[in-house]
C-alpha cells in the first residue's frame, strides 16, 4: 500500500522522535531526518508535510543548525515547533532574543485569531494548557507572518504565513501534557497536509520479526534481561523470530526489589523463555563502593553488565548477538542518537551511554525507536500478561541510582524496606495502576528528629510518584493526603535509618523522573 508520509527535520531536540511517534499514532507514516538533508532527498521521499523540531540551540548562535530558505518554496505545508518556529522567523528576517521570562512546563495558551475552518486551531478552545520548554522568543515578527497566539510570558506563541501553508508554535504539541496537542497535529496532518491514515503499529512488529530472523540466521542471541516491560516485549519479539536460539540472562546485582528475582523467574517460565540467573551481588557492591558521581555509577554498571554478557556468550556455542530492551527515552537522555545532542547531554543509561563497545557481540534492540506506551501496546498484541505490561518501570542499575552518594549494605537494606512498604500501600489503596511510577530515593542528608522522646539523626528520604504516558514528560501524582501520611508514618516507624520523608512535586521537564 502506498503510504502518505510526513518528514520531521531533527534539530537535536529530545522530543524529535516523540513527534514521529505522535504522527504514527494518528495513523500516518512519519520519518525522522537530519536537519541538513538535501532538498533533492526531501523531494525523493514525496512528503505531504514537513515539521521542524525543537532544539537546545539558539538560532542566533554561530554554530546553530540552519536550513536553506529554499525549503519554503517547495509548496509543501510546514509546521515549526519551538526552535522550529524561531528558525522560520529568523530565516524570514525576524529577530530572536533571550526571553526575559523563561517558560518550562505548563503554560496557558490563548488563541488571538481563529483561522478559517479546518485549519491549525480548528476545534481548539480559545484558552488551553500547553507545555513549554524555551529560553528564546520572537521579538520582531517578519512582515510575511501574522501572530495567532500568545501566553502570559510569551507574546508571540503561534504564527502563520499570510499566503503560504507555513505555521509555527512555540509550545510542544507532541507532548502529552499539551491539552489539545494531538488535535493540533491532526489538524495539520489530516486537514492541511491532507494525509490518509494508513499506518499501524502492528506493521512494525511483523517487520521487526522478519528483520531479526534474517539478520540472526543460524546464529544465537543472548538477551540482557531485566524483567521489566521492555525486556519482556523484546524477548517475545526475538523469540517469535528465532525461537530457542534466544538465551535470556538475568543478572542479580543485589540492587533489586524484594522477591523480584523469584517473580521474574516465574514469568519467564510462564512465557517459555529460557533464562539463566547470574548471582553478581558481591561484584556490583564491590565495584561501586565509594563511588558518588551518578555518571560514574552508570558507566561502571554498564561495563560490568557488558563483561558478564561477554563471558556468558562464550559459554554458549554460536552466539553472535546481544539483545537489550532499550527504548527511545533511554537513547535520547543518553544523548547519543544525534550529533547535535552531544553537547546537550542529560545522563547515560547503563544500557546506552553507559555501555562500552562490545568485543564480539553485535547489538539487537528491537524497541530502540519506540516509547513506553507503544511498547505496552505491542505487548498486548504479543499476549504478554497484564501483570508484566502494567508493572512500574524499574531502572537497570536498580537501587544503586536511588541511593544518592555512596552505596553500602545498610543503605540498600533501608531502601528495600522502604520500597516494599510503598508497594504494599499502593496495592492496598488501589493506587498502583493509577500512577505510572512510584519509588523512594535515599538522600546523603541527615536531619534531627525525635523518636520515643529521644533525639535521632537519620537519613532523609524522598517519595517520587509520577503520572505519564510516554515517560518523556511527566507530572507528579496528586495523591490523597491520608495516603501520603500513611506512607510517611510506616516508613519512619518501621525502617531504622529514616526519620524524614519529603514528597517530590517536580515535573519532567525540568526534572528527570529518576534523580540520578
Amino acid at each position: 500500500m502506498k503510504k502518505d508520509s510526513i518528514i520531521i527535520l531533527d534539530f537535536g531536540s529530545q522530543y524529535s522522535q516523540m513527534i514521529v511517534r505522535r504522527i504514527r499514532e494518528i495513523g500516518v507514516y512519519a520519518i525522522l531526518c537530519p536537519y541538513d538533508i538535501s532538498i533533492h532527498n526531501i523531494l525523493s521521499k514525496k512528503p505531504k508535510g514537513i515539521l521542524l523540531s525543537g532544539s537546545p540551540f539558539s538560532v542566533y548562535d554561530q554554530d546553530s543548525p540552519l536550513i536553506s530558505k529554499e525549503i519554503f518554496q517547495l509548496n509543501i505545508p510546514i509546521l515549526g515547533i519551538c526552535y522550529g518556529m524561531q528558525l522560520i522567523s529568523f530565516l524570514f528576517g525576524g529577530k530572536i532574543e533571550k526571553s526575559k521570562s523563561k517558560e518550562y512546563g505548563k503554560s496557558y495558551f490563548i488563541i488571538d485569531s481563529f483561522l478559517k475552518k479546518k485549519n491549525l486551531f480548528f476545534g481548539i478552545p480559545k484558552k488551553s494548557i500547553v507545555w513549554m520548554s524555551h529560553f528564546d522568543e520572537i521579538k520582531n515578527l517578519p512582515k510575511e507572518f501574522k501572530k495567532i497566539g500568545h501566553t502570559s510570558s510569551c507574546s508571540i506563541a503561534a504564527i502563520i504565513h499570510k499566503t503560504k501553508n507555513i505555521y509555527a508554535v512555540q509550545f510542544h504539541p507532541e507532548v502529552d501534557n499539551t491539552e489539545f496537542g494531538i488535535s493540533i497535529l491532526k489538524n495539520f496532518i489530516l486537514h492541511i497536509c491532507k494525509c490518509d491514515q494508513n499506518w499501524e503499529l502492528n506493521q512494525f512488529v511483523q517487520n521487526t520479526i522478519k528483520k531479526i530472523k534474517k539478520r540472526v540466521a543460524d546464529k544465537k542471541v543472548i538477551l540482557g534481561f531485566s524483567g521489566g516491560v521492555d525486556s519482556f516485549v523484546s524477548a517475545s519479539i526475538i523469540h517469535n523470530a528465532i525461537g530457542n536460539a534466544l538465551n535470556c540472562i538475568f543478572v542479580d546485582t543485589g540492587f533489586l526489589l524484594r522477591k523480584e528475582k523469584e517473580k521474574i523467574f516465574s514469568f519467564c517460565k510462564r512465557m517459555n523463555f529460557p533464562i539463566k540467573i547470574i548471582d553478581a551481588k558481591k561484584r556490583f557492591l564491590s565495584i561501586l563502593t565509594g563511588i558518588v558521581d551518578p555518571e560514574k555509577k552508570r558507566k561502571i554498571i554498564g561495563n560490568e553488565f557488558a563483561s558478564i554478557f561477554q563471558k556468558e556468550s562464550e559459554k554458549i556455542d554460536n552466539v553472535e548477538f546481544l539483545a537489550q530492551g532499550t527504548i527511545y527515552s533511554d537513547v535520547i537522555e543518553s544523548s547519543i542518537s544525534s550529533k547535535l545532542r552531544k553537547n546537550f547531554f542529560i545522563k547515560s543509561h547503563h544500557n546506552v551511554g553507559g555501555l562500552p563497545q562490545l568485543k564480539k557481540l553485535k547489538l539487537i534492540e528491537p524497541l530502540r525507536k519506540l516509547f513506553k506506551d507503544e511498547v505496552r501496546k505491542i505487548g498486548i498484541e504479543l499476549g504478554i500478561p497484564r501483570e508484566i505490561l502494567h508493572s512500574h518501570p524499574f531502572p537497570g542499575p536498580g537501587l544503586s541510582i536511588r541511593i544518592l552518594g555512596k552505596i553500602n549494605k545498610k543503605k540498600i537494606s533501608i531502601l528495600k524496606k522502604s520500597e516494599n512498604i510503598l508497594s504494599q500501600e499502593l496495592t492496598n489503596s488501589n493506587l498502583y495502576d493509577f500512577v505510572s511510577q512510584a519509588f523512594i530515593i535515599l538522600l546523603p542528608v541527615k536531619s534531627v528528629g525525635v523518636k520515643g522522646d529521644k533525639r535521632t539523626y537519620e537519613y532523609t528520604a524522598v517519595l517520587r510518584v509520577i503520572k505519564t504516558e510516554d515517560f518523556m514528560t511527566a507530572t507528579f501524582s496528586r495523591l490523597p493526603y491520608d495516603f501520603l501520611e500513611k506512607i510517611s508514618n510506616r516508613i519512619i516507624n518501621e525502617v531504622d535509618g529514616i526519620n524524614r520523608l519529603v514528597y517530590d512535586i517536580t515535573s519532567k521537564p525540568p526534572a528527570t523522573i529518576e534523580w540520578e
